[in-house]
């Protein structure tokens, strides 16, 4: 995959036929003049697609220009797992079926492999890599632990990251529950998350609190200028009125120079709220951050919620999962029971990880 200047990325066109069934699926499903809303719906799990692209000094060579998935993480880890029972389509010849069984028996069984992942850990300030050959080497007794791996930051599992990735794949299960259009195989599955510990952010009313770390000081990418207040960047957002604060990376930090600087300020209070990521809930307390909050106990409330609440109920993890690799789509006039199975199977794993 490369990239392009413009912060998309580049995959080269199969040969025939793959490539070209593949360019056919996103056409058709980024049709403008689209109006099917299965297929519209689609589009939230898939890469936004930009057309081909070719490069000036090889104009036959032709790449699809795709949405570059991990552009907003700073420290992205990313794991793809292909999907169903079977790797092979409909029109396999039988020594391309035979290839594909052997490479993965229990694919038929599981119903997902993990082709790769690459996982940023925090203590060492390094990324662990696995490759294919890891994933084959999973069995149905080291699966769950296998995938585990990809949700560890060195430090501690992100359950954060695991309950909002089960959400985001029920999303696509209940798609493909519906659907009656399309079967996939060979396809994938990409996970993306924050590695980098610093990215957390907890909501207090329409606050939002989070480490900026891509925004340059001063500077919004929109060209907004944010204003500076004892430390917290308060961001005026003319669309929806909500105000994002940019915090400094300590903690104690933050509390001192509130501390210092607000004996006479006056606060206006703010509900202090954490979305439950797993239920759609919002979980409350009847806290309020008034001014003798911030200046004797802003701490241990920031604390509570960064430390003490359950991680699968936060809202602060940046997930992104998206379905890749289309070179085998064919029209169907059934449910895609493959996928399903593996998408269902994947949900279980991932369910387990999280409760034990």
């Amino acid at each position: 995959i490369l990239q392009h200047p413009d912060g998309t990325v580049l995959k080269q066109l199969q040969p025939p036929p793959r490539g070209p069934r593949e360019q056919e699926f996103y056409n058709k499903v980024y049709d403008s003049n689209c109006c099917d809303s299965i297929l519209l719906e689609l589009r939230e799990y898939l890469p936004k697609y930009f057309g081909v692209w070719s490069p000036p000094t090889a104009p036959n060579d032709t790449y699809l220009k795709l949405e570059d998935v991990t552009r907003k993480f700073d420290k992205p880890c990313i794991m793809d797992v292909k999907i169903g029972q079977k790797s092979y389509d409909p029109y396999a010849s039988a020594e391309k079926i035979q290839q594909q069984v052997s490479k993965y028996p229990l694919m038929e069984e599981i119903g997902f492999l993990v082709l790769g992942m690459r996982v940023y850990h925090v203590s060492s300030d390094s990324y662990e890599t696995q490759n294919q050959h890891y994933g084959r080497s999973l069995t149905k007794e080291t699966v769950k632990d296998g995938i585990s791996k990809f949700f560890h930051s060195g430090y501690c599992l992100r359950k954060d990251v695991v309950a909002a990735s089960i959400q985001k794949v029920e999303k696509i299960l209940e798609w493909f529950e519906g659907q009656t259009q399309l079967n996939f195989y060979a396809s994938s599955l990409l996970f993306v998350y924050e590695g980098s510990c610093q990215a957390t952010t907890v909501r207090l009313g329409d606050v939002t609190l989070a480490e900026k770390r891509r925004v340059p000081k001063g500077l919004l990418s929109g060209g907004d200028v944010l204003e500076y207040n004892n430390n917290i960047n308060v961001i005026n957002s003319t669309e929806n009125g909500k105000i994002e604060a940019s915090v400094s990376k300590g903690l104690s930090k933050f509390y001192a120079l509130h501390k210092k600087a607000c004996s006479k300020r006056h606060h206006s209070q703010l509900s202090l709220k954490v979305e439950n990521s797993e239920q759609d809930n919002v979980w409350k307390t009847n806290t309020c951050i008034t001014q003798e909050h911030l200046n004797g106990n802003v701490l241990p409330q920031l604390e509570k919620v960064f430390y003490h609440v359950p991680a699968e109920t936060k809202e602060s993890a940046n997930v992104e999962v998206r379905m890749i690799d289309f070179a085998h789509v064919f029209p169907s006039n059934t449910k895609d029971e493959g996928y399903i199975y593996g998408l269902k199977n994947l949900i279980t794993v991932l369910q387990n990880i999280l409760d034990n």
